[in-house]
């Protein structure tokens, strides 16, 4: 008897697993899923991003961490807050269109969907942009892809 349930075991335990992998969202929606990401998540709704972040990119979203948020000073984060084509400015200046995996990136400028140049940079494993090192890399997103970085970029002064 016992032979003949380990067959149906194994089936079973194998739809089990298919069943608990997710398949990967959006990158507003992974923003979203990313417990570290929560400050981001927000901010892309405040600012109106969450649908075209939803859109059919692809999107390579260099993401600001919680940490990375509460090192920007108050009276920056209240002038974010009162200012939404400021904070629209500086979200998207982390935006690049285009899916950019980490084993892609090259030392090189590109240009953000703010219309500024970001630097890029690897060097062996470590990715940067601007002065910003990627703490997680390659985060998988149906229309792109999410890096977590440890700092907030400001863009430049027009």
């Amino acid at each position: 008897m016992f032979r003949s349930l380990a067959p149906l075991a194994v089936a079973l335990a194998f739809l089990a697993g298919c069943a608990t992998t997710a398949a990967p969202t959006n990158v507003a929606d992974t923003a979203s899923r990313t417990p570290q990401l929560s400050t981001l998540s927000k901010l892309i709704a405040d600012a109106g991003l969450t649908e075209t972040l939803r859109g059919a990119g692809p999107y390579t979203v260099f993401a600001p961490s919680d940490d990375a948020f509460k090192a920007v000073p108050a009276k920056t984060m209240a002038e974010l807050a009162a200012n939404k084509d400021l904070l629209k400015s500086v979200l998207t200046y982390h935006v690049v269109a285009g899916k950019i995996v980490s084993a892609d990136v090259k030392n090189a400028s590109t240009k953000t969907v703010q219309g500024a140049n970001v630097a890029l940079a690897k060097s062996g494993t470590f990715v940067t942009v601007e002065d910003a090192m990627v703490t997680q890399a390659d985060v998988p997103a149906s229309n792109g892809v999410v890096h977590v970085i440890d700092r907030v970029l400001m863009p430049p002064k027009k």
